[in-house]
């Protein structure tokens, strides 16, 4: 039987669910009438309500929820220990998701996506984060910063050409089409306005050269196109940034060797590189020198999808924690009688839940069409340290267990970790959010 909600997101994507898919999902996803799920019919939006628990949600937030928590259980969380030691992208998942329209969930029908809103997108990625980080931030990057910037400031041509196959990803030959964004260099981590990458016009004005290099690209081996930032007039300094389309297959690009991180690693990460790579003068995204605006609103937006990266982390990490302390039997009954225990699994919910409730503030936000740059900021901040606090207190929680990798505790550490650096510091979150109160004091 198929379940309603992936029918329903489905018929939006413009594909069919595989039936392994459906038997997995339909069990336990609610029965809905079909019907848009995108802002302009977001109930809270018309209606001014606030969401606090995923019971209050729209009934459709809630067969997202059910079914994204269903795959993530039965899919990605079994297999998310190997793919990690394995350093092994996890294709066939990756396909399932885009199956479910999640590789392409904020992105209009007309475009092949789901056109879905942005408080079902926070949902989804906490729960296919709680069952595989490195699958979260897949699809984090893949929506958040290449689908989103195009949708955003591309042409119709470009959105066709750039958006189209990548939110119905799947090809003919059963391959993915992913994206990635490439904005960090080498040398200017944080400052993003000093992109040493350069972009200039042939002298028949028909085609930008690029010449740089880009670091920490997430989905870089995967990808088959990347929205770039490159410098187009030096004299400008980060007004003179402008963003672009490029193909991966153009001639002069090349990759870096993947790097070996530390967690989320089953997703690639690396340098790419472009030597006189030649792109069509109309994959311009947006005007010359627009590019650093749209990084930061790129930017802005997908810190949401890492705070549900996090909160996902946070949660698994309670799960891990809360089933160990049932079970393991000290002083002739489960730890988790222990105050010590208790207390621990207190401190882990009120983050994590605090945390998820700042990104559906953001997210409502987002939706509702206001300014949501604080919000976003608060809600990436907060899951981070949440995720990381989290998942330090479930190897307390389990001692030596929470050590060796029989144990998700580890993993969860270890993945928790990278919420805290991209997308923007924890002290890039500080000075964002610093900066905004004090516009209130000013006046």
């Amino acid at each position: 039987m198929l379940s309603r909600t992936a029918s329903l997101l489905s018929k939006r994507a413009g594909h069919s669910i595989s039936s392994a898919v459906s038997k997995q999902l339909a069990p336990a996803v609610m029965a809905s009438s079909a019907g848009s799920v995108s802002a302009a019919a977001n109930p809270s939006l018309s209606s001014g309500r606030q969401y606090t628990t995923h019971s209050q949600l729209p009934e459709e937030h809630q067969m997202i929820y059910e079914m994204c928590r269903n795959f993530a259980n039965e899919e990605l969380a079994p297999n998310a220990g190997e793919w990690d030691q394995k350093h092994a992208f996890p294709t066939e998942a990756i396909t399932h998701m885009a199956e479910l329209g999640l590789m392409g969930i904020n992105v209009p029908t007309e475009y092949g996506g789901s056109e879905l809103d942005a408080l079902a997108y926070a949902i989804a990625m906490e729960e296919i984060s709680r069952g595989c980080a490195s699958a979260g931030v897949i699809m984090s990057a893949h929506n958040s910063l290449y689908l989103w910037p195009i949708q955003a400031f591309g042409t119709p041509e470009q959105k066709e050409k750039w958006v189209a196959p990548y939110a119905q990803p799947i090809k003919e030959d059963g391959t993915l089409n992913i994206g990635c964004f490439g904005l960090s260099e080498p040398g200017n981590g944080s400052d993003a306005g000093a992109a040493s990458t350069t972009a200039t016009l042939s002298e028949d004005g028909s085609e930008w050269i690029i010449n740089g290099t880009k670091a920490w690209i997430t989905n870089a081996h995967e990808s088959s196109a990347a929205v770039i930032f490159a410098t187009t007039d030096k004299s400008m300094k980060h007004k003179g940034i402008s963003a672009f389309v490029v193909p991966l297959d153009a001639e002069g690009f090349s990759l870096g060797a993947k790097e070996d991180k530390l967690g989320i690693r089953a997703s690639s990460t690396s340098n790419l590189i472009f030597d006189n790579v030649r792109i069509p003068k109309e994959n311009l995204l947006g005007k010359e020198g627009d590019g650093f605006k749209i990084a930061m609103k790129t930017l802005d937006g997908g810190r949401i999808g890492v705070a549900g990266q996090a909160v996902g982390i946070a949660s698994a990490s309670i799960d891990c924690a809360a089933n160990y302390a049932l079970e393991r039997v000290a002083f002739g009954k489960p730890i988790a009688a222990l105050q010590s225990i208790q207390n621990k699994i207190s401190a882990m919910s009120v983050a994590r839940d605090s945390s998820r409730l700042l990104m559906w503030r953001a997210a409502m936000l987002k939706d509702a069409g206001e300014k949501y740059i604080r919000e976003a900021a608060m809600a990436k901040l907060s899951a981070s340290e949440a995720a990381t606090m989290c998942s330090h207190q479930a190897i307390q929680v389990l001692g030596g267990m929470g050590y060796v990798s029989d144990m998700p505790a580890e993993r969860h550490y270890r993945d928790a970790r990278i919420t805290e650096i991209y997308e923007g510091t924890s002290e890039i979150q500080h000075l964002v959010i610093g900066s905004d109160v004090l516009k209130e004091y000013k006046g």
